[in-house]
């Protein structure tokens, strides 16, 4: 990375202090911002070190202020962490206000390492890092300022604090703690932190491709913390306990706000504007809640009367939702203006499929049918095209999900065929597992290239044989074609499950909302405002088909954005949202670092059903973990918080 003065992250020392610029080292895999806020980044103060990127900085300032966070964040559950802190921060004051002595500095160090040594959770183990690196090696700052030669320099800085599982969140949860409230039996008020964030937690406790558990540090000890089940044990306690989440009873504010779509990103909206007392209303052109959530998901997997009651949590906060409503046949977008709506969401999901580009794919053949399509069939009761044999086409989890459900509807042979290798298929690795047990023949390096018929109908798919080349944009082997390994795979259903796209066709030119080359809304990154003042759009829609998760994240965001524009106040984010941005660009979780030894206590199992008998049922395979389990999982938690200080330019 250009432009670094000074780093010490990952211990590699940096230096290019006194040296002409064009003789500085570079240092190498830092993904350090360059701005933060509209301001530029004079300095960082983190868990892994000290980068310096401005002469300007006051390191010696910037260790006290450090120092300061670090006190606030503490748990204070510790001694090493409570009380060493509290005595380096004591040190930093001393050294500043002129009554420090030299062998104060030898004191920073030897009680750095103790606090490191003897602190329970990640803030006492990490935090001294970063001060030692700064006495280690600004060394004479401290000391001109202790000899009395030089006052110091007060900065401006923000602080933060996070860990990997929070920054990998979409929705940017406090993991640690809602998983240490289940430690210590606090249930609802687990729940309540969740759902200050995510309005689906039943439905994530379930579906969400739980990102946070591939950024656990647990991950490098043995297994992850299992966060996705976490969440879904205080969700289901919920239920079992017949326990309701409060309802904000305000007055009504007088804008109301329009949302088109009552999927994921639709309802996390407005729920969280009916929260800020705006009266909403969602329009869906599906006969049910839930979009993609809702048809696009097996029970299962995701059991319909789970997302009903979130549905309705959703709707006892005042959130209105009116079926069987197309925006751009029942009714247009200039229809809501005129009806009084003075914001509009876009929230519509994938709901398209993606053509293979497969010789015969567009003739009408019985027997063919779009994943999609497949799945809102059986969600929605809709009588399935029938037979013996049937074929997917994809390696996502639409794909496994066909799969999977085929034989649930009375299919005896499932094929699945898949253009690259199982290391590359982006379906999640315990729904691929799942599958197989079930019976679902993979074949791997596989590219269907013509669909055979009869009579109109699907009978076979000729295929052929694939190998990997060099990565592509995807950053995965490209899949080259294998010259004479054609052959035949008898099918009597072919499914292609190999993408899903959006449809904006509702959306017209008066509109004045931007629609990008790829089929997408454009709005801005941050706001999620589109170009037509008034009008905010956020989930697949935007980013094209995403985890359910992101959805949910778009939509929080944009309720505040919303909020924002109506009260007249410039469209943004709160301090967590941007600095969690900010860290998230850092990359602060590693497979290369490691972890001090803890305590082998093992993950919790839960009790599935039997492979043999789910396959003939849509009852839910997963039974959750029952209190006794959710506990030993969450003491788990290695609490891996960290406490970030960014210090800005005064430019």
């Amino acid at each position: 990375m250009e432009g670094i003065i000074f780093s010490s992250w990952d211990h590699k020392i940096i230096d290019n202090r006194g040296l002409p610029q064009e003789q500085w080292k570079k240092v190498e895999k830092l993904k350090l911002p360059g701005q933060f806020a509209g301001k530029e980044i004079a300095a960082f103060m983190g868990w892994n070190g000290v980068i310096v990127k401005s002469d300007r900085v006051d390191v010696v300032d910037m260790t006290r202020e450090y120092l300061e966070q670090v006190q606030g964040f503490s748990c204070g559950r510790c001694v090493p962490c409570r009380i060493g802190t509290r005595v380096l921060l004591e040190i930093m004051q001393k050294i500043i206000s002129g009554k420090a002595k030299e062998e104060d500095i030898s004191q920073m160090e030897n009680l750095g390492k103790a606090i490191i040594e003897g602190s329970k959770c990640e803030i006492g183990k990490s935090s001294p890092v970063p001060v030692l690196h700064a006495v280690a090696n600004y060394r004479n700052d401290f000391l001109s300022v202790i000899q009395g030669k030089r006052t110091v320099k007060k900065g401006t800085y923000e602080s933060h604090l996070t860990a990997p599982c929070m920054d990998v969140c979409p929705v940017h949860l406090d993991v640690p703690t809602y998983v240490e409230l289940i430690k210590e039996r606090r249930f609802e008020e687990s729940l309540a932190l969740i759902r200050q964030r995510n309005a689906l937690p039943g439905v994530c406790g379930r579906v969400c491709i739980r990102p946070c558990e591939f950024a656990c540090r647990r991950n490098l000890l043995d297994d992850p913390v299992q966060i996705r089940f976490l969440k879904r044990f205080v969700a289901d306690y919920e239920i079992a306990h017949q326990l309701e989440p409060p309802v904000i009873s305000e007055e009504k504010k007088q804008e109301k706000v329009a949302v088109v779509g009552a999927g994921p990103a639709g309802l996390s909206c407005a729920l969280y504007l009916a929260q800020k007392s705006y009266p909403v209303t969602i329009f869906e052109a599906l006969p049910e809640p839930g979009g993609m959530a809702a048809v696009g998901i097996p029970d299962y997997r995701l059991p319909r009367e789970i997302l009903r009651r979130e549905v309705e949590i959703a709707r006892k906060a005042g959130v209105e939702i009116i079926y069987n409503t197309r925006i751009g046949v029942d009714k247009t977008m200039d229809d809501l203006w005129k009806e009084g709506y003075k914001a509009i969401f876009i929230g519509v999901g994938s709901h398209d499929s993606k053509a293979m580009g497969v010789e015969g794919e567009e003739k009408g053949y019985e027997g063919f049918i779009p994943g999609v399509q497949f799945l809102r069939d059986i969600n929605l009761g809709k009588e399935i095209y029938r037979g013996d044999k049937l074929m997917v086409v994809g390696g996502g989890n639409v794909a496994i999900d066909c799969a999977r459900s085929a034989f649930r509807v009375g299919f005896k042979e499932v094929n699945l065929v898949y253009r690259r290798s199982r290391k590359e298929m982006p379906a999640d690795a315990v729904e691929i597992e799942d599958a197989e047990k079930e019976g679902v023949k993979f074949h791997f390096l596989t590219l269907p290239t013509k669909i055979i018929a009869e009579g109109n109908k699907v009978k076979a798919v000729e295929c052929i044989r694939m190998e990997l080349g060099e990565p592509d944009s995807s950053g995965r082997r490209r899949p080259i074609p294998v010259k004479g390994s054609e052959f035949i795979l008898e099918t009597d259903v072919l499914i292609p499950a190999i993408g899903q796209d959006q449809d904006l066709s509702f959306i017209h030119e008066g509109d004045g909302v931007v629609i990008t080359k790829w089929g997408t809304v454009k709005v801005d990154e941050d706001s999620l405002a589109s170009d037509r003042a008034g009008i905010f759009s956020g989930g697949d829609c935007v980013t094209g088909p995403a985890a359910l998760v992101n959805a949910l994240s778009a939509g929080y965001d944009a309720a505040i954005t919303i909020d924002h524009y109506l009260n007249r106040e410039p469209l943004d984010l709160p301090d967590f949202r941007k600095k969690g941005k900010f860290i998230n660009k850092f990359e602060d979780y590693s497979q290369e670092v490691k972890v001090p030894a803890v305590g082998g206590l093992p993950k919790s199992t839960m009790e599935h059903l039997p492979a043999d008998t789910r396959i003939h049922t849509f009852e839910e395979v997963e039974s959750g973990f029952d209190a006794q389990s959710a506990i030993q999982d969450a003491s788990r938690c290695l609490r891996c918080y960290r406490v970030a200080l960014i210090a800005l330019s005064e430019d």
